[in-house]
């Protein structure tokens, strides 16, 4: 894998980690991330039209994964209200590549491996982990991220073949537009105008800035390396994403689940690759 590669995913798995770190330790994540979805459209919006290349077939891939997308943020957003990051994002990343995987297999007629099987069970043996076995474990914190685990298999299908019909740029911005604006619109209507200007500081633009970053560095990446390495690489944001957690959010992260988010990462890398 060449050095460039890994760095640009390396990259992209930090920025990741960070832009959900940012909208988990805002005092409102939900006008946090409605903000911060707003930037990352206005940023955008040049680099779209610049590289503006759609397909007419692209709009049902565009609608079905913006939908997609309006209801992961509703979701995400919900869940860093009441739940801990280290909680949250482990499960919500590491659950949607097996469950992208189950879906290729059964209803796409796709193959397996050995070693893809041997990465669901890893992750199942660390999303045990990162729950915890108590009874008063947050299961309100697991639904919402085993929800955004559905939705990010949903639009990772949809995208898969969607991107191949506009270039990445402007696909990304096609898709965001009905989440940003439509999640903001939710925003304002339960919340008013004071809890968004409340949330517009350097923490919500930064987080906006870093939105759309991650997935074009990833594609960056695949331009110079084959996919399976980068995308193992990019898991692991899983595991900054829980040392985000206990070293910036201050939350208690215990042993069991610092060892549930390195399983889950490697067992996403196995059926990556």
């Amino acid at each position: 894998m060449p050095t460039t590669a890994l760095v640009l995913a390396l990259l992209a798995a930090v920025g990741h980690a960070v832009w959900n770190m940012l909208l988990a330790r805002a005092k409102d994540p939900e006008a946090a991330t409605a903000v911060a979805m707003l930037v990352g459209v206005a940023v955008f919006a040049i680099p779209a039209v610049i590289a503006w290349d759609v397909d007419s077939s692209v709009w049902p891939y565009v609608a079905g994964s913006a939908v997609l997308e309006l209801v992961y943020i509703a979701l995400l957003a919900n869940a860093y209200r009441g739940s801990d990051l280290s909680l949250v994002y482990p499960l919500g990343r590491g659950v949607a590549p097996v469950l992208v995987l189950v879906v290729g297999v059964v209803a796409l007629g796709a193959g397996t491996s050995a070693t893809q099987a041997a990465g669901i069970c890893l992750v199942g043996v660390g999303v045990v982990l990162i729950r915890g076995i108590r009874r008063n474990a947050d299961a309100r914190g697991v639904a919402l991220a085993l929800a955004i685990a559905a939705c990010i298999a949903g639009y990772t299908l949809i995208d898969n073949s969607g991107v191949e019909r506009a270039s990445a740029v402007t696909y990304l911005e096609l898709v965001m537009i009905l989440p940003a604006f439509g999640y903001a619109a939710l925003v304002l209507a339960r919340r008013g105008r004071p809890a968004l200007r409340a949330e517009l500081n350097p923490a919500s633009v930064v987080a906006g800035l870093l939105i759309l970053s991650p997935y074009l560095l990833f594609l960056f990446a695949l331009d110079l390396a084959p996919a399976a390495p980068v995308a193992a690489v990019r898991e692991t944001s899983i595991v900054i994403a829980t040392a985000l957690g206990a070293l910036v959010l201050k939350e208690r992260v215990s042993p069991a689940r610092w060892a549930g988010a390195l399983l889950v990462a490697i067992g996403v890398a196995l059926v990556a690759v």
